[in-house]
């Protein structure tokens, strides 16, 4: 019967009917299974346009995203994504889609590890799992910048289309998500050690919850925001979108393709020649400035006031491997559930002006390395920030004697 209900309008009207006999109480299942007789595969297109018309048409946001989820679960595996635009790398698009690459392989682990735990007796200690999920969700909390971008580069430009229904719902799924993800994060903090069965109540409870969440966003964002969008935006407000991205920062991947559009104009190519950073000492344009960092024998990571990372340096010779999918995160949520409660002691110390520095050093893989902390305090002693300073001092510890300027000898090499 779906080839008889052909036309786009029709087609809309349906599917109209359908959601709003979901928001009168009839099951996804029962709706799903209506949707597949009638109108066979939907349209990205016609979903996005049949939501924004009911709520244009009166039907309450707030009542949309209460049944967002429902809506999602009548509608997959029905939108048709056949026709949607493809995109190079580098494309604010393909980003967007290999983040949610990474956010998969995160979730797929944490269900494993409730699939391993539900396996075993109640009495079991299951601690080990216990910080590996603690791990995964350090992890799935980055979907934070994901959001930010869609949310105050993509969404701005669909509303001035006029799209605002859709982006307000998903906007508002977004912040449940961030909820429930906080809300698990908290949970896992608060045991130390845990059995199998405590686990298994939280994870039904509280944890599950957080992940579904994710996962259904994913999959709304795929299936229908995504391909709405290429059929949208053009290619200068992605290219703005681009830009801006760096800002913000991205989520468990770090995009290494440069994008643009073919027939970019020349007011839009960035000009750093003119551009000076003017310091009470100096100045420095900022290419100069980038690989004056890059230079420094050192490796430095800048955390500001917020504990949220903001810099690092990119030398060839890192010591610590660094990409800017850690740029936006909370510091914390970069190191592993062993480590947190040193971090968070340095920076409070630092906060309330206790201590300025801490020093430690390490042996890695036959390297001495030294790793330094500092406070960064404005002129009038107010906190701004901490500085990670590592370097490897494993050659200068052997130094012996002198090597004073008047012996130096010019290197064959580079």
């Amino acid at each position: 019967m779906s080839e008889l209900i052909n036309n786009t309008q029709k087609r809309k009207k349906l599917l109209k009917h359908m959601i709003l006999q979901l928001h009168e109480g009839k099951t996804a299942a029962a709706v799903k299974k209506q949707l597949v007789k009638l109108l066979g595969k939907v349209p990205y297109g016609v979903v996005v346009e049949a939501e924004q018309e009911l709520i244009a048409e009166g039907l309450p946001a707030k009542e949309v995203l209460k049944l967002c989820d429902v809506h999602g679960e009548a509608l997959k595996g029905v939108v048709d994504v056949s026709e949607a635009k493809k995109v190079l790398p580098g494309h604010p698009v393909d980003t967007f889609l290999k983040e949610n690459k990474a956010l998969e392989s995160e979730i797929l682990s944490a269900q494993l590890i409730f699939s391993e735990v539900e396996k075993l007796p109640d009495k079991t200690n299951v601690t080990s799992q216990w910080l590996k999920l603690h791990q995964h969700f350090n992890n799935l909390m980055d979907v934070d910048k994901h959001y930010r971008r869609k949310e105050n580069l993509l969404f701005p430009f669909l509303e001035k289309y006029g799209i605002t229904g859709p982006p307000t719902v998903m906007w508002g799924k977004d912040d449940e998500v961030r909820e429930l993800l906080k809300n698990s994060l908290d949970v896992i903090l608060s045991a130390k050690e845990i059995n199998a069965g405590e686990m298994k109540t939280v994870a039904d409870l509280v944890i599950k919850s957080a992940v579904k969440a994710l996962d259904e966003m994913i999959y709304k964002e795929q299936e229908i925001l995504f391909p709405m969008c290429l059929d949208t935006l053009t290619d200068l407000e992605w290219f703005e979108i681009y830009r801006q991205s760096n800002e913000i920062g991205y989520c468990l991947f770090d995009p290494m393709d440069i994008w643009q559009p073919a027939d970019l104009p020349e007011s839009f190519k960035k000009e750093t020649d003119s551009e000076i950073i003017q310091f009470q000492t100096g100045s420095f344009k900022p290419e100069e400035l980038e690989r004056v960092f890059d230079t420094l024998p050192v490796d430095i990571t800048f955390v500001d006031k917020n504990d949220t990372v903001k810099f690092f340096s990119n030398s060839p010779h890192r010591i610590f491997e660094r990409n800017r999918a850690i740029i936006g995160r909370k510091v914390q949520l970069c190191h592993p559930p062993s480590s947190v409660q040193v971090v968070q002691k340095i920076l409070d110390d630092f906060k309330t002006g206790i201590r300025d520095r801490a020093t430690f050093w390490i042996n890695l893989g036959g390297r001495f390395i030294h790793i330094e902390y500092f406070a960064v305090r404005s002129t009038d002693k107010k906190y701004l920030g901490t500085l990670e300073v590592s370097q490897d001092l494993t050659d200068l510890r052997r130094l012996e004697g002198e090597q004073r300027l008047l012996n130096y000898e010019r290197s064959k090499e580079k």
